[in-house]
């Protein structure tokens, strides 16, 4: 990845000297033949199975079986009165919301969040998101494909 710079200059690299992101994107190279193109579908969203769960379902967009080496995309659907587990992990995930209205349990506080808002879930927070709308909440969840040193990450 470069960043912008002044014309006719070569872009710089962001992040450090750019060595390790050409090993590493080298390692992980996915054909650019490749493309992967989905679009959310609640109808394809299968039910999440884990404690604590109630009326959630997910369809994974994007993830490691696709070829993707570093972040996941899964589309949530959460049924009027329903809720994700109120969980933490050692792993961040950034949040979108495409549809509907919800409370987000985030540590001890909690925010109403609607469609359009964007969240940022940091690694070991407490958090929860509970449909208090009328009809589905839907959001897209990007997660990281590993954790802790190559461990693949849960719904990635």
């Amino acid at each position: 990845m470069t960043a912008g710079n002044a014309a006719g200059a070569p872009a710089a690299p962001i992040g450090g000297n750019g060595a390790d992101a050409d090993t590493c994107s080298a390692a992980h190279a996915v054909p650019a033949s490749a493309l992967h193109l989905v679009r959310p579908n609640p109808a394809n969203a299968v039910p999440v199975a884990m404690d604590g769960v109630k009326d959630t379902r997910m369809e994974i967009l994007v993830g490691r079986q696709h070829g993707a080496p570093n972040f996941a995309i899964r589309h949530y659907v959460v049924a009027p009165g329903g809720h994700t587990p109120h969980h933490a992990h050692n792993y961040e995930h950034e949040v979108i919301v495409i549809d509907g209205e919800a409370d987000v349990t985030y540590g001890t506080a909690t925010h109403r969040i609607r469609s359009g808002d964007v969240l940022f879930i940091a690694p070991n927070q407490m958090h929860q998101f509970r449909n208090v709308g009328a009809g589905p909440l839907r959001f897209l969840c990007m997660v990281p494909t590993s954790f802790d040193c190559g461990k693949p990450t849960p719904g990635s």
